[in-house]
């Protein structure tokens, strides 16, 4: 039997989904942020904010998917880029907050050699350049307001790289600025998916 929800294009439904991703994997940077910020580092701030590269996945390519026709080749080109340096850098943000967290300092030092450190410091790059060039498709798209589409191409570029360094009001603050990018940018595109929903919708009962 058909249905009004059976005349919703996949693509929508993916855009609904990847955009509630989004805004866990934002609420999961900002609020063990804000936590931490008074308490420091614990093992429940540590596990969420390992989890959160996980989620920006399917946010990422219901993100592209619904812009891509507005970005043409160079939105495909930062897509690549930015979902190849997030797999990178979610994994080493993994180990960093699940396994490194529970080791002491000197035996950090005495475990990260060989080409560990530099593969860490690659991830990082190849993540910074992934997320400049498609936060330039944000810009270049004009489908989400310009100031988390400025947040995305400037401020997870700086995540990349000042995460490394020890915890601090900086840090923490940053943490948050992405958060909010990242739910601000989930709210436009799940605005869009629901107003194609109403479309079929009406569409279906016309």
């Amino acid at each position: 039997m058909s249905s009004a929800f059976s005349t919703v294009p996949a693509s929508t439904r993916l855009s609904r989904f990847g955009a509630l991703c989004g805004a866990l994997s934002g609420l999961l940077i900002a609020l063990p942020a804000a936590v931490e910020a008074f308490t420091g580092e614990t093992a429940v701030t540590s596990l969420l904010l390992a989890l959160s590269p996980a989620l920006a996945l399917p946010f990422l390519t219901a993100l592209h998917q619904w812009q891509s026709p507005a970005t043409g080749r160079f939105g495909e080109i930062a897509y690549l880029v930015n979902l190849i340096g997030l797999g990178l850098f979610g994994g080493a943000a993994f180990a960093a907050n699940l396994v490194l967290y529970y080791l002491d300092d000197d035996v950090i030092e005495a475990e990260l050699t060989g080409p560990t450190i530099p593969a860490l410091l690659g991830s990082a790059v190849v993540f910074a350049v992934g997320c400049a060039l498609f936060g330039a498709a944000l810009i270049r798209a004009r489908m989400v307001p310009r100031v988390p589409a400025w947040g995305y191409a400037v401020a997870l570029p700086l995540f990349a790289f000042l995460i490394a360094l020890p915890d601090s009001v900086l840090t923490s603050a940053l943490h948050i600025v992405v958060g909010i990018v990242l739910v601000w940018v989930s709210t436009a595109l799940w605005q869009s998916a629901s107003s194609n929903d109403r479309t079929a919708v009406s569409a279906f009962t016309s």
